[in-house]
């Protein structure tokens, strides 16, 4: 007798759910085992044997992204360490703030009532680098363009005129929202060159500009810059496995409303399976697999991929990781005052689920030290980066001189 299509239908759903139930329990085991632990790949298991030169280093660049919601009462961990690190560096140094400087959505106008909360946060933060004798950069984030939302540009203007106010010595850059590329000469031999890769996922009013145009002027600069050691910031990283590379937690498959709401734990098992196979394949705007965030993406490695030893670094993901691909570093430094998941693996030379943030050590010679900071740990990574500079290097007269790219 053959068995009923609506009884097949129902064995073949209770075979899919205990397969799913299955992976997830063991994703789950294997999760506990490295989450919250740094991961460092075979390949760079001696990283603590690696002898760092005993001179001092003649310029230091600390890259903390995500600081938006720091604590306001002086007990911040972050801008503890930050003030060490400021200490210790001196005027020989530059602080990048990677952008989401302001959570939840960036600075709001003077009536709105998450003003002064906001307020409050920003302002411990521009005291913070206020303190230091050094330079300042701020880009901004996604956050900090209103979560995206049309009238974005409007905050971020806003938020730009505040740090003028309040911090007249930093660079916000790229200026009024602009693309970019734009540079500015840290020290001799390392030059730093913005990008507002918000621009690029932005919804609603921006500056008018030619969305391709910012990739061959790019270009430009890293031809024009060989003999230099180059960082590269903006927002969003182009490596990450994390919440906007498409990963995500078994927990997250079970209870989907806690990627939003950590404490929603509203269990939607199955159902909640889609929600990151969505944002996995299709994706949020602020997620890798998003059109827009996309293409971006792949002008923009299409570009890097052709200059060895080029820095690439962003925030958005709230962790650290470090991937070392076809020559180039790319960085992701967003844990200055939130923590996510971060799997372990993949192309991933380095990643912790920890609060904290990378700081580039650049000597006389040439080499560049990658050093991992978190509050109340030792060191758990360093690296030296690759390719050095050559042996005798073009010296550049140091700078702050911001040099903005012609807009289309």
């Amino acid at each position: 007798m053959p068995v009923p299509l609506s009884s097949l239908l129902l064995y073949s759903f209770i075979v899919a759910a205990l397969l799913l139930m299955g992976w997830l329990l063991r994703r789950f085991y294997q999760e506990r085992q490295y989450r919250r632990r740094p991961y460092v790949a075979p390949a760079h298991n001696n990283w603590a044997l690696q002898p760092v030169p005993a001179e001092p280093p003649a310029h230091r660049v600390a890259l903390l992204g995500d600081p938006g919601a720091v604590a306001t009462d002086g007990t911040d961990p972050i801008l503890n360490l930050l003030a060490g690190w400021q200490q210790e560096t001196g005027p020989a140094g530059t602080v990048i703030i990677l952008g989401d400087n302001v959570y939840p959505t960036g600075l709001p106008a003077p009536e709105h009532p998450g003003r002064a909360a906001a307020e409050a946060r920003f302002g411990a933060l521009l005291e913070a680098l206020g303190q230091f004798p050094g330079q300042v950069v701020l880009l901004s984030g996604n956050h900090d363009w209103n979560k995206g939302r049309p009238d974005g540009w409007e905050y971020l203007r806003r938020q730009e005129a505040y740090v003028r106010e309040q911090l007249p010595k930093a660079h916000y850059l790229p200026l009024d929202g602009h693309p970019g590329p734009v540079t500015l000469q840290l020290a001799d031999n390392l030059l730093l060159i913005v990008l507002n890769t918000q621009w690029w996922v932005q919804r609603g009013p921006r500056p008018a500009a030619d969305p391709k145009a910012p990739f061959r002027e790019l270009r430009r600069l890293l031809e024009e810059n060989r003999h230099q050691r180059v960082v590269v910031a903006g927002h969003h990283p182009l490596y990450s496995n994390a919440l906007h590379g498409g990963k995500f937690t078994a927990k997250q498959h079970v209870f989907p409303l806690t990627t939003v709401y950590k404490q929603a734990y509203v269990p939607l098992p199955i159902i909640g399976s889609l929600l990151p196979l969505y944002r996995k394949v299709v994706g949020a705007a602020e997620d890798m697999a998003h059109p827009r965030y996309r293409k971006m993406r792949r002008r923009l490695l299409r570009v890097l991929h052709d200059f060895p030893g080029v820095i690439y670094a962003a925030g958005h993901d709230h962790n650290l990781q470090y991937f070392q691909y076809k020559g180039g570093h790319y960085l992701v430094s967003g844990s200055g005052s939130k923590t996510a998941f971060v799997q372990k693996g993949g192309r991933a030379a380095f990643v912790h689920e920890h609060k904290g943030f990378f700081s580039l050590d650049v000597y006389a010679q040439g080499e560049t030290w990658l050093r991992t900071l978190e509050p109340g740990q030792e060191e758990v990574f360093r690296l030296q980066l690759q390719p050095a500079l050559p042996a005798t290097p073009v010296v550049v007269p140091q700078s702050d001189e911001v040099k903005q790219a012609p807009q289309a």
